[in-house]
């Protein structure tokens, strides 16, 4: 059994006064720390189990299409790699990482996101979660307050809870952070350590924040002098529309700690992400990772960078934009064809979600128990929002299925949230039916 199943928690062992918590397993009674009380299981990854059986049509993980991996040429890449630089590629290498990799990262962000980051601001990091943890570890004590989006990413969440913070919601509509309630939570909160945003085709809202919104955060992030988590993983995934300045290219990027990935134009099992801060917050953020894995893995990053130089991950990108595009538009499409009227969505311009509201009174966990009998599955929204509410919200994702079955899924989807509807406004309880 998993150490968060239920069952195994008991909160009367015996026990010192300090400690209220153990785990049992077997004989077993373990003494566990406090903030264990705060790591719970990903909603996510536990609604992943339920779809593993191949008729189920998920619209529930963040999955990159494999299509899109390139499989051929990193096989290749592998050779080269191992043949002229084998015993470098299986050794030990600096915490910061690989410095070829690290030079072609600041340099690529440079190039397409108009910032001024050297090699020496990037730490190579295993994912871009890593970089969430890293970042509220050397950041955070117990109690001290994180202001993020409303809603926000689950697996920030996951990675920052385990510090002990408090989350404080700030306003959010559909171009990005109300300026005027951060300004007003900055100045009357206290012991407020960073802001977590991501600005560009959010996760889970698929909202893009304008360049205006962008302005006026960070210009409050000068005034207050507040570190600011900028989470970037979909941004050179843009279908339409213009694309927009990072927080890290505007002034005041001293105070911006920029998370990039390669795991949603690249390989995710790869694990190849990227943090960019300046000193002397990098410094301790390396520091940190010294402690939790030593350094990201010599021959991913030697892979990566041998692959950034001989072939064009910009054209599969564009490959990746193509396809997503499609799928987007035939979800959106189907939606618009199916959904009941009182059903409101968002209409991204780029990444891999979007975001559904339900009428008030249904709860989109029932509203999934009844989906996942007509072989289809989603996210329900409110883990998402790290207070709690927002029971009538869901996530989509479009780009791991292929068109066909977005177009069966949302039909399915569809006539279960009908139902749903039905059963409420005749009186009926709340769950599908």
């Amino acid at each position: 059994m998993l150490p968060y199943d239920a069952s195994l928690w008991c909160t009367d062992c015996p026990a010192d006064e300090d400690r209220t918590q153990y785990f049992r397993g077997g004989s077993m009674a373990l003494h566990l720390a406090h903030r264990m009380e705060k790591v719970k299981a990903s909603a996510i990854r536990e609604i992943l189990k339920l779809t593993q059986e191949p008729d189920i049509i998920s619209f529930a993980g963040g999955l990159p299409a494999v299509e899109t991996f390139p499989a051929e040429d990193l096989v290749e890449v592998s050779t080269r790699v191992l043949k002229e630089h084998g015993e470098q590629a299986l050794q030990y290498s600096p915490t910061e990482g690989y410095p070829p990799l690290r030079r072609l990262i600041s340099e690529r962000m440079n190039r397409r996101l108009g910032t001024t980051v050297s090699p020496e601001d990037v730490l190579v990091t295993s994912g871009s979660q890593q970089g969430l943890d890293l970042s509220a570890k050397v950041l955070i004590d117990p109690g001290d307050i994180i202001l993020c989006e409303s809603p926000t990413y689950l697996g920030a969440i996951g990675a920052f809870k385990a510090y002990e913070p408090r989350f404080v919601e700030v306003e959010t509509d559909d171009n990005g952070m109300v300026p005027s309630d951060l300004e007003n939570k900055l100045s009357t909160l206290e012991n407020i350590r960073f802001i977590y945003v991501i600005p560009d085709f959010q996760n889970p809202s698929g909202r893009t924040w304008s360049l205006e919104r962008r302005q006026a955060v960070m210009e409050l992030v000068r005034r207050f002098e507040i570190p600011i988590i900028e989470d970037c993983p979909y941004s050179e995934v843009r279908f339409e529309g213009r694309h927009l300045p990072p927080l890290k290219s505007m002034e005041g990027s001293e105070w911006v700690i920029y998370l990039g990935t390669f795991s949603k134009v690249f390989c995710p099992g790869m694990r190849m992400a990227w943090l960019a801060a300046s000193q002397p917050v990098l410094g301790k953020i390396i520091l940190t990772k010294q402690g939790a894995d030593l350094h990201t893995q010599t021959l991913g990053q030697m892979q990566l960078a041998d692959y950034l130089e001989h072939f064009d991950l910009d054209a599969n990108i564009e490959r990746t934009i193509q396809l997503y595009r499609r799928r987007r538009d035939v979800m959106l499409e189907k939606m618009e064809e199916f959904f009941p009227s009182s059903v409101s969505w968002t209409h991204p311009e780029g990444g891999m979600f979007l975001w559904v509201s339900l009428p008030e009174g249904l709860d989109a966990y029932e509203i999934l128990d009844e989906c996942l009998k007509e072989k289809v599955a989603f996210v329900p929204g409110a883990p998402f929002f790290p207070n709690g509410g927002h029971e009538n919200t869901l996530r989509m994702n479009y780009s791991a299925s292929d068109s066909e079955k977005i177009a069966v899924g949302v039909e399915r989807m569809a006539g279960v949230i009908r139902r749903a509807i039905e059963n409420l406004d005749s009186g009926g309880e709340r769950a599908a039916s």
